[in-house]
C-alpha cells in the first residue's frame, strides 16, 4: 500500500499538499562584499507538494517543500520500470536500470563491468509518487509519442524552505491543505532514499575511510 487509506490529523513527512508557492533564488554570481548587484525571485505555484521536513522538524512556522511534478516519458521505455513506476524509489541492478535494447547493445565486458557493481538508485535524486483518484492523470508528449499517466515524482535537487505562520506544529496547522498521507512503509522508502542521497560520499572521501 502506497499511501494511507484515512489520513491522519497532523502533517508528516512525504504528505501531498495544495496550496503552497515555492521560491528559487537566481543570482549571477557569490555576493563576497555583501552586496548583490543582481539577483532574481522565481515564484512558482505548483498545484502539489511535499512536504520534506521530518514530522518532529515542524514548528515555529517552517516547513520543507519540494513540488510535486511530472515523471519523464523515457522511464516507460524500460520495462521493469513501466511495470510500476515506483521501482525507481528502491535499489535496482545495474540491468533493471537501463531499458532492455541498451542492456544488449553494450559490449560483454560493460555488461560484465556492470554486473559486478552491487544494487543502487537507478535515479538517487527522483522519488516516484504513485497514481491515485486524487491526483489528475496527465498526457506525457516527446516527438510523436504520447503517454497518459498519473504518477508524479518529486526532485531531492528542488528542495526549499517555507515560512507560514499558520504552520505551529504538526497538528497546529493548516489540515485542510493535506491531500494524501504515505503509508508508514513507503515513507520509510522515501526516507532511506533521501538520507542516501544526501549521504553520498565523494570518491576521494571513501577512499580516506577506507
Amino acid at each position: 500500500m502506497f499511501y494511507k487509506k484515512r489520513k491522519s490529523r497532523a502533517l508528516r513527512f512525504g504528505d501531498i499538499l495544495k496550496g503552497y508557492c515555492h521560491t528559487t533564488a537566481v543570482i549571477e554570481k557569490p555576493a563576497l562584499d555583501r552586496r548583490f548587484n543582481k539577483y532574481d525571485i522565481a515564484v512558482d505555484f505548483p498545484s502539489f507538494s511535499v512536504l520534506m521536513s521530518p514530522c518532529c522538524q515542524i514548528e515555529r512556522g517552517t516547513i520543507a517543500l519540494s513540488p510535486l511534478i511530472p515523471i519523464k516519458i523515457s522511464f516507460f521505455e524500460n520495462s521493469y520500470l513501466a511495470e510500476d513506476l515506483t521501482r525507481i524509489n528502491r535499489m535496482m541492478t545495474s540491468q533493471q536500470a537501463v531499458p532492455p535494447k541498451a542492456w544488449l547493445a553494450m559490449t560483454a565486458e560493460e555488461r560484465e563491468r556492470r554486473e559486478a557493481k552491487k544494487m543502487e538508485y537507478a535515479f538517487p535524486y527522483l522519488f516516484v509518487f504513485e497514481n491515485n483518484t486524487k491526483l489528475p492523470v496527465y498526457t506525457l508528449k516527446r516527438q510523436k509519442k504520447e503517454k497518459e499517466t498519473g504518477y508524479y515524482m518529486v526532485d531531492f535537487k528542488n528542495i526549499t524552505k517555507l515560512t507560514c505562520n499558520k504552520i505551529m506544529s504538526p497538528e497546529k496547522a493548516p489540515l485542510d491543505s493535506k491531500i494524501l498521507e504515505l503509508s508508514v512503509e513507503t515513507r520509510k522508502e522515501l526516507g532511506d532514499k533521501l538520507a542516501s542521497y544526501f549521504g553520498t560520499l565523494a570518491p576521494e572521501d571513501l577512499a580516506l575511510l577506507g
